[in-house]
């Protein structure tokens, strides 16, 4: 960006740096921040010092997501905030599960972009979550998508490709992964991933299955593929996400 361009210009005019904060006031379903080189919060929006069970977001500025979000959610989002800063590389629609301060957990979207100074260096980040929320059955496109989705939720524990999902809509792969996306806000590879870590999430923390078992029920080879992908989407192992849900339910 040279100085002569207009956004350097209408910047250079501000009488304060524009963080966007206000902005995404507005914007009840995403959480948006901005931190430094040590991870701490200097941005926050009202979505996210709600999500961190207050109403003053003065009260994140400072702090990590280790210090405002329970353990051992807050260290995961944590290292992916220090993986960031110490490499710079983006984190790029991940899907993430993430639990609220009533107990209850959801699903987001989560993009995260370094910050650089004119060197080149990282000196922090910015990020948006944005929350999924289930899709309008009433849609024109859901019906053709409905079959294909209930038959990968009966049948978590086979292979599932697009293919076979897209026949069972009768529909093209493009034509079910252009549908999915305007319903679900994710493609049909991360829709299939939700499914199954959806499954995942509740037999961990609702029943005492084996955590090998609950893996081969969701379709995953061996405990130990079942494990990188469970703790690469929740930043948890599947033993860390059973101990820490079942205080949420009340359990043991």
């Amino acid at each position: 960006m040279t100085s002569s361009s207009p956004v350097a210009a209408l910047f250079a005019r501000l009488a304060e740096p524009f963080t966007a904060e206000d902005v995404f006031d507005c914007l009840a379903d995403v959480v948006y921040f901005v931190k430094n080189e040590r991870a701490e919060y200097v941005v926050v929006n009202r979505t996210l010092a709600e999500r961190c069970g207050t109403h003053d977001k003065r009260t994140l500025i400072g702090k990590t997501a280790a210090q405002m979000f329970p353990p051992p959610f807050g260290r995961s989002f944590w290292e992916q905030d220090t993986h960031l800063l110490a490499t710079g590389e983006p984190v790029l629609n991940q899907l993430e599960l993430h639990l609220y301060p009533t107990g209850v957990t959801g699903w987001c979207l989560t993009d995260k972009f370094p910050l650089r100074a004119a060197g080149d260096a990282v000196i922090g980040l910015v990020g948006v979550s944005h929350d999924l929320h289930p899709p309008d059955e009433s849609a024109e496109d859901y019906s053709s998508v409905a079959a294909a989705v209930r038959h990968a939720r009966t049948h978590l524990d086979q292979r599932l490709v697009t293919e076979e999902l897209a026949a069972i809509a009768g529909l093209s792969a493009y034509q079910l992964d252009q549908r999915v996306r305007r319903l679900f806000r994710l493609s049909t590879g991360q829709l299939l991933l939700k499914l199954r870590m959806d499954t995942a999430a509740e037999q961990l923390r609702d029943t005492d299955r084996p955590v090998v078992e609950v893996g081969l029920a969701c379709g995953y080879a061996d405990q130990s593929a079942f494990t990188r992908q469970f703790r690469r989407t929740t930043g948890l192992t599947p033993g860390e996400y059973r101990r820490a849900l079942r205080p949420a339910r009340g359990g043991g």
